[in-house]
């Protein structure tokens, strides 16, 4: 009797998690939308400085590069370490029966993993036009003119080793996962203008605030000492003393700024 009973209470929850796969016992990471406001305009071609992109380079692992980090048990993604990697030389001999060595290639930012990324629209203020219409006879236009040239740079919140490696890592994934044109500086130039209008009525003050907007990367990092292994005539990578850090970069969105319209 109890055993049917079990078989019945088995069969019952099967079913329900088949009807209800997502709602009562599912619960999946929805992604984020990264999709910009209408207050959050683009100025790249109004833009008096030109920025350049920061294009990143992706480094492909050679053969043996990926036969030798596939068998590793941490992720290898450094694009630099890779690079190393690809062009290590060390081959040992044929005859090298019975031959044993390790060549220390030195302490690594192995591999980057994001577990939050968020966007602040009003990162940074970077001008602010004001505009009276006391005693007008109707309503007035203003727009947007940057009164000084600004560079606004970003940069990691916490001091940890290989600094570059891991800015590189983290704007990778940044980049991948926003879709958003980032860099670790923007530079507004003096005199950019935007046609966008405001409407400031008779007898009041339009004030228009600018501000250049950042992605908020934060994640953890891996580090490791990295190994070449010589075993007789075959080659290996050997990864030790394995450690994790907690780590996050800001990092504008290059060519764009955030508009707050004010009356007073």
């Amino acid at each position: 009797m109890n055993r049917t009973l079990l078989i019945w209470t088995v069969t019952a929850l099967i079913c329900l998690m088949t009807v209800f796969p997502t709602s009562s016992f599912s619960k999946e990471k929805k992604a984020k939308d990264f999709t910009v406001p209408n207050h959050v305009l683009t100025i790249s071609k109004e833009n008096t400085y030109s920025n350049s992109s920061e294009d990143q380079e992706i480094v492909e692992p050679s053969e043996a590069t990926k036969e030798f980090i596939e068998k590793l048990d941490i992720p290898v993604e450094n694009p630099d370490l890779i690079k190393m990697l690809n062009e290590s030389s060390v081959n040992p001999s044929p005859f090298s029966i019975g031959y044993r060595g390790m060549i220390y290639l030195g302490r690594w930012a192995l591999n980057y993993s994001s577990s939050d990324t968020s966007v602040n629209w009003e990162y940074q203020k970077i001008n602010t036009n004001e505009q009276s219409n006391f005693g007008g006879e109707g309503p007035q236009q203003m727009h947007f003119t940057q009164k000084e040239q600004k560079e606004i740079t970003g940069a990691l919140v916490n001091k940890i080793a290989s600094p570059d490696d891991v800015k590189k890592m983290i704007l990778l994934d940044a980049i991948k996962e926003t879709d958003l044109p980032l860099s670790y500086q923007t530079v507004i130039g003096k005199d950019t203008q935007k046609d966008n209008e405001y409407t400031i009525p008779v007898n009041k003050t339009g004030k228009l605030t600018a501000y250049v907007p950042a992605v908020i990367n934060k994640g953890k990092v891996t580090f490791g000492d990295v190994y070449i292994q010589l075993k007789g005539n075959k080659k290996s990578i050997q990864i030790k003393n394995v450690t994790k850090q907690g780590i996050g970069a800001w990092i504008p969105i290059q060519d764009h700024l955030a508009f707050s319209f004010t009356l007073n």
